[in-house]
């Protein structure tokens, strides 16, 4: 029969020549997009441990541009990043629960109209289409691309927030077994290692619920608070930003502060050796730089943009197609003329 000398498709994919000669046309011509995509495509890639028992990645910009007619002015963007966010923090195993907890946003960071995840689905199926634009009131203004609702009672607490603190654009409620402890204790979150000093000060606030319209609150001292951590007595704590890049940034150091703090103090409170002032000072001015205060580049980065923009780099190369937009290109371009 024709073509039966010829070898099979697997004998070739599987030979050294073939492997040697295709790696080394990746390499020598990186720059061409289609072999980039080729690459991608072929070559081992290391995928990310918390998805492999999910099945296929749901790709997070599944936005279209007939489907986006109805969001304001930079929503879409929004939208992908917020739910990148919901995959971030699924992807560090700090969701507790299966679908309750939330991470919100406010929409273009004046209005009264904020972004939140519905209540039926979980952190690692959340799309920047899912998502529930929903008033300070908690009445949905656009449903999303499900049918499920969302948690209006926990939201209350979050919008009562958002009233007062209008510098505040996004909350990340942290709720792990560590931060929850922390919570709970009398001393509170102590300034006790760099992690804790990045995250700034914290502020104590009770929850308040009101029997008539169950609608969930906190003090008024929320109002004379600048902090971007706050505490909820024996329920975590939240963590604030002005934008979803600081939200992620004071998170992910209060994670590892909490940590810190709950191994410390079985040593005994009075055993502690707490920073100095002038030290906690240093490392406040050095955050407040951007870029991790260690940036040696031109480009002006805010607080947690710099170490956000690597997180995109490792989620979009696993597929999750953020539609992160980079501000810088990864590999810089050498012009051999």
């Amino acid at each position: 029969m024709p073509g039966e000398d010829r070898p099979s498709a697997s004998i070739l994919l599987n030979s050294p020549e073939f492997y040697n000669e295709l790696t080394n046309l990746l390499i020598t011509d990186g720059n061409n997009e289609s072999l980039e995509k080729l690459s991608n495509l072929l070559l081992p890639i290391t995928k990310l441990d918390a998805t492999a028992c999910k099945g296929p990645v749901l790709p997070v910009n599944d936005i279209r541009g007939i489907d986006s007619r109805s969001y304001v002015k930079n929503e879409r963007y929004l939208r992908c990043k917020l739910a990148s966010l919901y995959r971030v923090i699924d992807l560090y195993g700090w969701n507790y629960g299966t679908c309750y907890n939330h991470i919100s946003a406010r929409v273009n960071n004046s209005t009264e109209q904020f972004l939140i995840k519905p209540i039926g689905l979980a952190f690692h199926e959340i799309t920047g289409s899912s998502l529930v634009k929903i008033d300070s009131n908690g009445s949905i203004i656009d449903p999303g691309s499900t049918t499920f609702g969302v948690n209006a009672l926990s939201f209350s607490l979050y919008s009562f927030i958002y009233k007062h603190r209008p510098d505040i654009n996004c909350i990340i409620h942290v709720q792990t077994p560590t931060v929850t402890a922390i919570s709970a204790m009398k001393c509170g979150f102590l300034g006790l290692c760099q992690e804790a000093l990045i995250c700034g000060q914290a502020t104590t606030h009770q929850i308040q619920i009101d029997s008539i319209t169950n609608r969930l609150s906190t003090d008024e001292n929320i109002q004379q608070s600048t902090a971007k951590v706050l505490i909820l007595p024996n329920y975590g704590m939240l963590a604030c930003g002005t934008t979803v890049e600081e939200a992620w940034h004071i998170t992910f150091h209060l994670i590892l502060a909490c940590e810190s703090q709950l191994r410390a103090v079985s040593m005994g409170i009075d055993n502690l050796i707490m920073p100095s002032d002038s030290s906690a000072k240093q490392v406040t001015n050095t955050v407040g730089a951007g870029g991790g205060g260690v940036n040696t580049t031109d480009v002006k980065w805010n607080i947690g943009e710099l170490e956000w923009s690597t997180l995109m780099i490792v989620l979009d190369r696993a597929g999750y197609h953020t539609g992160y937009i980079y501000r810088e290109p990864l590999i810089r371009f050498i012009d051999k003329q």
